[in-house]
C-alpha cells in the first residue's frame, strides 16, 4: 500500500493542443487516446485520488510565440511542436482541457519548455518540500514526457509509477513498446485501478479477509 499523503499523481500536458478535438496535435494522439480511454480513466484516477489526500500536481507545457526559449534551429520531437505552433502561451491550445480543469487545492507546474517534467521547472522542490515520495505519472506522449520523467524520477530516487492506461502517444506500436519494454525498468507500471487500489489500501484489505477466512 502506497501513503496517499506522501503520493503525488503527475498529470504531463493534458492541455487542448493534444487532447481535445481541433488541437494541433490531436490527430496524431486521438487513435491511442481511445484505445487507452485516458481522459476517462484519468478524470476518475483524479477524483479518488483528490479524495484520498493525495497532491494532484499538472505539468503543462508552454513556449512564447516565436518560441525563443528553444535553440534556433530545434530538432527532433520540439521541432514539431514549432512546426504545427503548438503549446504557444495565452493560447487554447495551451490550455488545460476544460473536463481536467485544476482545482483550488492542486498545484501547477511553471516553466516546462523541453520534456521532462523535472528539466526546467521546480517540481522536484515542491515534491520534497511536501514530503512527497510516490508519484504517479500520466500523460502525453507515453514515449516521450511521460518517459523522460519518470526516468528522471527513478533516478531522483522517487517510488515512482506509470499509469499504463492514462497515457497516449503517436502509435500502438509505440506505445506498446513504451510501456511493455521501458516502463518496467524506471517505473512500476500499472493500470490506473490497480493504482488506486494501492493508495486506498484495498489490496490489504483483500488480503486480510482472505486470511481471516482461511
Amino acid at each position: 500500500m502506497m501513503n496517499p499523503k506522501l503520493t503525488a499523481l503527475i498529470l504531463i500536458e493534458y492541455q487542448n493542443d493534444f487532447a481535445t478535438e481541433g488541437g494541433t496535435l490531436h490527430d496524431a494522439v486521438k487513435g491511442v487516446m481511445e484505445s487507452t480511454n485516458m481522459l476517462a480513466h484519468t478524470k476518475a484516477t483524479i477524483k479518488e485520488a483528490r479524495a484520498l489526500g493525495v497532491t494532484v500536481v499538472y505539468v503543462p507545457i508552454s513556449f512564447a510565440d516565436d518560441y525563443h526559449e528553444l535553440t534556433g534551429e530545434p530538432y527532433g520531437i520540439l521541432k514539431g511542436v514549432v512546426d504545427s505552433k503548438s503549446f504557444r502561451k495565452g493560447s487554447w491550445g495551451a490550455e488545460i482541457i476544460d473536463s481536467l480543469k485544476p482545482e483550488m487545492h492542486d498545484i501547477v507546474i511553471e516553466g516546462k519548455r523541453g520534456l521532462c517534467g523535472f528539466a526546467s521547472t521546480n517540481l522536484d522542490f515542491i515534491l520534497r518540500s511536501k514530503g512527497i515520495t510516490n508519484i504517479a505519472l500520466g500523460g502525453f506522449l507515453t514515449n516521450c514526457c511521460v518517459e523522460s520523467t519518470m526516468r528522471t524520477g527513478y533516478e531522483k530516487g522517487y517510488n515512482v509509477v506509470t499509469l499504463k492506461d492514462c497515457t497516449a502517444t503517436l502509435s500502438e506500436e509505440e506505445q506498446s513498446l513504451a510501456v511493455d519494454k521501458n516502463y518496467p525498468m524506471f517505473s512500476r507500471p500499472m493500470n490506473h485501478d490497480e493504482f488506486l487500489a494501492e493508495i486506498s489500501g484495498e489490496k490489504k484489505i483483500e488480503t486480510s479477509s482472505r486470511g481471516y477466512s482461511a
